[in-house]
C-alpha cells in the first residue's frame, strides 16, 4: 500500500510545550530535528527491528523512528518497558486501554503492532478523507496514531487536541529528520 512521502508532508515541528522537555528555547522544524538527534544513539538500539518491521509493513522506517522517538524517547523515559501513568506499552507505547500488549517492550512484535495500529488509522483516514493527497492522509493517519480517529476533524486542525497540540506535525518533523540525517 502506498502511505506517502513522509519527505512531501508539510510540517510545523514540535510546539514549544513539546519542545520544552528538552529546555529548548526555540521551536518548529529545528526543535523536532534536535530531539530526533538527541534519541539517535539510544535509536540505533533498535535500528534493525525498525528497518524489518518497515519492509514488512511497509512503512518507511523513519516513521517508526520517529514516533518512537515521539512516544518513548526511544525507550529512555520507559520505567520497566511501561509509560502514560502505566497505560501504554513500549517504545511505540500502545495504549492497553485500546488494545492488548504483544511482546517485549522493545521487541520486534511490539513494533510490529503498533507499526499495524499505525497503517489502520492511515487506511481509516483515506476512507474518513477520500480526497486528501497520500501524504496528507500519511499525516492524519499520525494524529489518529495519538487521538483516534474521532479526533481528526480537518486537516489543518488536525494536531488540536493532540499532546502538546503538534503530534503529527512534531512526528513528521523527526520522520524527515531521521530519514535525512540519521541514517532511517
Amino acid at each position: 500500500m502506498d502511505y506517502g512521502d513522509i519527505m512531501k508532508v508539510d510540517t510545523t515541528g514540535a510546539s514549544q510545550k513539546t519542545a520544552a522537555q528538552d529546555r529548548l528555547t526555540y521551536d518548529g522544524v529545528p526543535a523536532s530535528n534536535k530531539m530526533a538527534q538527541t534519541d539517535l544513539d539510544s535509536m540505533n538500539n533498535y535500528k534493525s527491528i525498525i528497518q524489518k518491521v518497515g519492509t514488512q509493513k511497509q512503512v518507511d522506517p523513519a516513521i517508526i523512528a520517529a514516533i518512537i522517538s515521539r512516544e518513548s524517547r526511544a525507550g529512555k523515559v520507559l520505567k520497566n518497558g511501561w509509560g502514560d501513568n502505566g497505560n501504554a506499552w513500549g517504545l511505540m507505547q500502545v495504549d492497553t486501554r485500546y488494545h492488548t500488549k504483544q511482546g517485549e517492550w522493545n521487541s520486534e512484535e511490539h513494533l510490529s503492532q503498533g507499526t499495524a495500529i499505525l497503517t489502520d488509522f492511515i487506511g481509516k483516514i483515506k476512507n474518513k478523507f477520500p480526497s486528501w493527497t497520500a501524504e496528507q492522509q500519511l499525516k492524519g493517519g499520525i494524529a489518529a496514531y495519538n487521538i483516534g480517529l474521532g479526533g481528526v476533524q480537518t486537516y489543518e486542525r488536525m494536531d488540536v487536541g493532540t499532546t502538546g497540540d503538534d503530534y503529527s506535525s512534531d512526528v513528521v518533523a523527526r520522520a524527515q529528520w531521521y530519514k535525512s540525517s540519521g541514517g532511517f
